[in-house]
């Protein structure tokens, strides 16, 4: 059997395949008003399309856990019940086709409040909808960036709370799979990076305070997701920086405490915290981070970066690299790329009954 179409299983939760979708941010929704936050039009058909193309997981984009944790004013958020009701639509419909829904839970931090990437993805003020960012340290993200606002101990509480309280949101909303993003350079990756966290308190300085906040994170939303069902955690492995940043190595010692705490996969990007860096992009160009991970720690890891062949994401499953791959913009470019990707390799995978003719 090809290693591609494999059924994955963790907890009581079995995928149908490893070809997943990861966070794709859509920036379309309302920015403000009764449906501010909500998904709409767009991203039901935007989901149910790479679903009826035979993907085995979607993991819906970065949603916000708070009006102030958006990328920009346009993100999706569950930080309502009306905002989580509103994925109903979406979630019921992936389940019919045999597509596992997941979630992104998130906070952007100092990388909020800015524009759609199409209008240029420069931060934004209140005439557009915008607000001041947070984070860790009053620590600009980039030269035209505004300085953020230090959160307090009793503020960073509060942003745990609001973690949990999107778990119970999404599981009401129908997911199957919650993922917490710490990657990218948000709010939870800019704790994590000595970079950009300067603290001096209990969150700053020292590796084990550093990672406080995130752990404080996964055992809040691993509180309130029920033990049936997987919890993700999305990480940046690297900042790409040579000194003061987030490391390999850091990444894989996290990732034996993540398993810990009740994370049952490492989602493994790089990248994203540190302005003008340059990184050595080509195809399957983060895939020895993942690999690294699954090598030296008994966590199961998902692959992701350029992989947009169907031989090289078989082969990444089938020499051990990954336990799964994550295909962001060719499935922005072929939502049937795991059907497609079936045909080649004589496996099966769940066509809709409409499309049987086209089999």
């Amino acid at each position: 059997m090809s290693s591609l179409f494999e059924p994955y299983a963790l907890r009581s939760l079995t995928i149908p395949n490893r070809v997943w979708m990861p966070p794709m941010c859509q920036y379309s929704a309302a920015p403000e008003g009764a449906g501010a936050g909500a998904p709409n039009d767009w991203h039901f058909a935007h989901y149910a399309a790479r679903a009826a193309g035979g993907t085995g997981l979607i993991i819906v984009e970065a949603t916000a856990v708070s009006a102030e944790g958006r990328i920009s004013p346009y993100d999706l958020g569950i930080w309502n019940d009306t905002q989580a009701q509103a994925f109903r639509r979406t979630t019921d419909f992936l389940k019919g086709q045999g597509t596992v829904p997941g979630i992104q839970l998130a906070h952007a931090g100092r990388k909020a409040s800015t524009d759609r990437p199409w209008k240029g993805g420069a931060p934004v003020g209140p005439d557009a909808h915008g607000w001041r960012p947070v984070a860790p340290s009053p620590v600009p993200f980039d030269e035209g960036h505004p300085v953020p606002s230090e959160l307090s101990a009793e503020e960073l509480r509060s942003v745990v709370g609001q973690f949990a309280d999107a778990a119970r949101r999404a599981l009401d909303a129908g997911f199957e799979v919650a993922e917490i993003h710490g990657a990218h350079g948000y709010l939870i990756g800019e704790f994590l990076s000595p970079h950009s966290n300067r603290r001096t308190d209990e969150y700053g300085g020292s590796y084990e305070n550093r990672t406080r906040f995130a752990l404080e994170v996964v055992d809040a939303v691993r509180a309130v997701w029920p033990d049936d069902k997987p919890l993700f955690f999305r990480i940046s492995a690297t900042d790409w920086l040579a000194e003061s940043g987030w490391t390999a190595d850091d990444t894989v010692r996290f990732a034996a405490e993540l398993k810990e705490h009740g994370i049952d996969l490492l989602d493994v990007s790089t990248g994203g915290n540190a302005a003008g860096v340059r990184i050595p992009v080509g195809p399957g160009y983060q895939v020895p981070f993942a690999a690294r991970v699954k090598a030296e720690t008994e966590l199961p890891v998902a692959a992701v970066g350029l992989i947009t062949d169907v031989e090289q994401a078989e082969k990444i499953l089938a020499n051990g690299e990954a336990d799964a791959v994550l295909l962001g913009r060719e499935l922005l470019r072929d939502p049937s790329w795991a059907r497609r990707a079936a045909r080649e390799l004589g496996a099966d995978v769940h066509v809709p009954d409409q499309y049987h003719r086209s089999v």
